[in-house]
């Protein structure tokens, strides 16, 4: 994943909304008592969740940089109290700095993830204190906070936003885990056995236009925003991801040997970085092995491939005589709904996931069987669009039509271009609070440590 948001320090946004634009989640919003219950569930289980990343190992685990892609554990740590004092404390409570000499290193568009190490970083046991510390005050800013009056405020967005990024960073920590060696720090059950889908392996899904992006979101990021209409032509789409198994058909065919199926860049990473596989894989005589949080295991056939890059996404869908989605494919299978002809804000409806619906928040360690939670099944019967796996589409970053950056250009903006691929999903290791319809993610098309797979697409003769 990219840098999640909130790594600098803009002049925050005090103004009430402009006009003509709703502040988020006006006309909508709930009272302020259950907009606190909210956001303290969604803090305590963020922080939970940090606890569990940062405590399982040594302090030596922690202050290590475990590949040149990801910041120490402990940068992230300290990083998170930071940016929850930058924006809770500061910017919504108007409280002076409590560390403004550390501003400075835990600003990710300051220092690249490469450098960190190298920096007078808080060692374990004060970035733990300083990130309680501020945890502390600001649950005294949320008993009396009234959610209203400015669009930092507005319906408890500012808060959303922190519980959001730390989950985004507690999903940075996790790839960190998948990247260390040594013997297993974590441990989670494996999902519970459940009915996979026996039906086709494609759908089709109607041509016409449809509502993509949301404005009405409360807690929704600025490049979710606005909802607009789209045009999208029939095609047809995988029910399921791709599985290991089938993108095992694709090795053994020579996919990996034959440059027809790639583009010019993605031929020239692959075998200028020796790639022949995805990450973590290994053969061993005759099956292929994989690394999964410091245990060696068989690769699974059924699961959702995982660990590949936008490239190798690119070429299997080639070879399989398909393509990627769109994101705007992506979104209209997993958003609308043709007996009403709107749009939803998960696959099965407006409610917020369960966990029949999806395998999200690190409940596992791992994808779930493709085909797996029926309940959470689009109307046009697409399975596991939520969680499990992100999923590579064809598009690249790109605001949409009426796009505004909010709270800062640094969230998006800055990255908007050819450069970077659009993600879709989620994963096993996002929480629902950083996961929508709507939600984008976006990445550099050869990052592979990330918990990536992808569902291919086809158009449909018209």
């Amino acid at each position: 994943m990219t840098e999640p948001a909130l790594d600098t320090e803009p002049a925050p946004d005090t103004e009430p909304a402009p006009g003509g634009e709703a502040a988020p989640g006006a006309g909508a919003a709930p009272d302020a008592e259950t907009l606190r219950t909210r956001v303290l569930a969604s803090l305590t289980t963020a922080r939970e969740r940090t606890t569990l990343l940062t405590d399982c190992v040594e302090e030596p685990d922690l202050t290590a940089q475990h590949s040149p892609l990801m910041s120490p554990l402990v940068w992230d740590l300290a990083h998170i109290g930071n940016q929850e004092e930058l924006w809770l404390l500061r910017a919504v409570a108007g409280r002076e700095p409590m560390r403004p000499e550390i501003d400075g290193l835990y600003d990710a568009f300051e220092h690249s993830r490469a450098e960190r190490p190298t920096l007078p970083l808080l060692p374990p046991a004060e970035a733990r204190a300083y990130a309680a510390e501020v945890r502390g005050r600001v649950l005294d800013v949320l008993e009396t906070a009234d959610f209203h009056g400015t669009r930092l405020t507005e319906a408890g967005f500012a808060f959303g936003m922190i519980a959001q990024h730390e989950q985004q960073h507690d999903e940075t920590m996790l790839i960190t885990h998948q990247l260390r060696t040594g013997p297993p720090a974590l441990t989670a059950p494996d999902p519970d056995p459940a009915p996979l889908s026996t039906g086709p392996a494609e759908v089709l899904v109607p041509g016409g236009p449809f509502t993509m992006g949301v404005s009405d979101e409360p807690w929704a990021l600025d490049n979710e925003r606005p909802a607009h209409r789209r045009e999208v032509a029939p095609f047809r789409i995988d029910t399921a991801p791709v599985t290991n198994g089938a993108y095992r058909a694709f090795i053994e065919d020579g996919g990996y040997e034959q440059e027809r199926w790639w583009t010019k860049e993605g031929w020239a990473h692959i075998r200028g970085h020796g790639i022949h596989a995805p990450l973590f894989w290994r053969r061993d005589g005759g099956q292929w092995l994989r690394r999964r949080f410091g245990t060696t295991e068989a690769v699974p056939p059924e699961e959702p491939v995982l660990h590949v890059c936008w490239y190798e996404a690119d070429a299997y869908a080639r070879w399989a005589g398909r393509r990627l989605p769109t994101e705007a494919e992506w979104e209209k299978a997993a958003r609308f709904d043709p007996a009403t002809g709107g749009s939803r804000r998960y696959p099965w409806g407006d409610a917020d996931p369960g966990p029949e619906h999806a395998n999200l928040g690190q409940r596992h360690l791992r994808p779930a069987p493709a085909g797996s939670y029926p309940a959470g099944e689009s109307p046009l019967g697409v399975r596991q669009l939520i969680g499990d796996v992100w999923e590579w589409t064809s598009s690249d970053f790109l605001p949409y039509p009426g796009f505004r950056a909010f709270p800062y250009k640094e969230y998006s903006e800055v990255f908007f271009g050819p450069g970077y691929k659009v993600l879709r999903g989620g994963s096993f290791a996002v929480d629902q609070v950083a996961c929508r319809g709507t939600f984008r993610n976006w990445d550099y098309p050869i990052r592979r440590q990330i918990f990536s797979g992808f569902r291919t697409a086809r158009s449909e003769a018209v």
